[in-house]
């Protein structure tokens, strides 16, 4: 059993599909399985993961309804302790990202979470998102934490196999959900404070902003109840609204 699977989910993604894979097989630390989910892609993806064949040890490529989809089949072929989205155009931090995780990962360790560098299409820095957002992370997060959304960066955050939730689907938050149910499920976490991976900006939520928000509001109000949630909202406006004035008219 590998320590970690490494998940990609990818779909007409010819452009920035390369960079991620390379991230991934550059690892000093080896002891992990890599698994890429194409939607049965019309572009280059099919021969760029030819290429890299001997890299890749499960190679899924079908229509799917959605990323949500592909992400459940993902840990469905999952063998690994862990499971670790990296998806299309997200790249693990540093060729040393797995061993800093790993030499601190203990038989009891359930949960790791780190921070994330904000890269645009071109795969320029633009900063933590720690620092770019109002998401500050901590050492010990609770579950609680985060009644105003998703508090960890999904790329950056790595789940015991035991306590990984399958993915609700028809919801564009339903990374929000899987976050918040995996921290309530987490006994032992670790924290890393760097940079685990570099997102790339401009995802299915922020595509769809307008409907992501709705979604998300559906899941918080699942997780923290009606009233709470609405209230938390309130927070959520108003420090996005700080966010937007200190930042001269841009949230990030």
């Amino acid at each position: 059993m590998p320590k970690v699977s490494i998940i990609t989910i990818t779909y007409n993604a010819e452009k920035v599909l390369e960079r991620t894979i390379k991230s991934v097989i550059s690892q000093t630390f080896t002891d992990f399985e890599y698994i890429i989910v194409d939607g049965n892609s019309k572009d280059k993806t099919k021969a760029i993961c030819e290429q890299y064949s001997q890299h890749i040890d499960t190679f899924l490529s079908e229509k799917d309804e959605g990323i949500y989809d592909a992400m459940n089949k993902g840990l469905r072929l999952a063998s690994g302790d862990f499971v670790w989205f990296m998806n299309a155009g997200d790249e693990i931090a540093t060729s040393k990202t797995l061993s800093n995780i790993f030499s601190k990962v203990t038989a009891e360790t359930d949960l790791v979470y780190g921070d994330a560098l904000f890269v645009n299409d071109d795969g320029i820095a633009r900063g933590l998102r720690s620092e770019l957002t109002p998401h500050k992370l901590k050492t010990d997060i609770n579950w609680k934490d985060l009644r105003f959304g998703m508090l960890v960066c999904h790329q950056a955050l790595l789940v015991h196999k035991s306590i990984a939730p399958a993915y609700i689907m028809n919801n564009l938050s339903a990374d929000v959900d899987w976050e918040i149910k995996s921290f309530k499920a987490s006994k032992k976490q670790v924290f890393l404070d760097e940079p685990l991976s570099n997102y790339l900006e401009g995802g299915v939520s922020n595509q769809q902003l307008e409907k992501s928000l709705k979604d998300r509001f559906i899941v918080l109000k699942e997780h923290f109840g009606l009233v709470p949630t609405l209230f938390n909202h309130l927070i959520i406006l108003l420090r996005g609204l700080k966010k937007i004035w200190t930042n001269k008219g841009k949230y990030w």
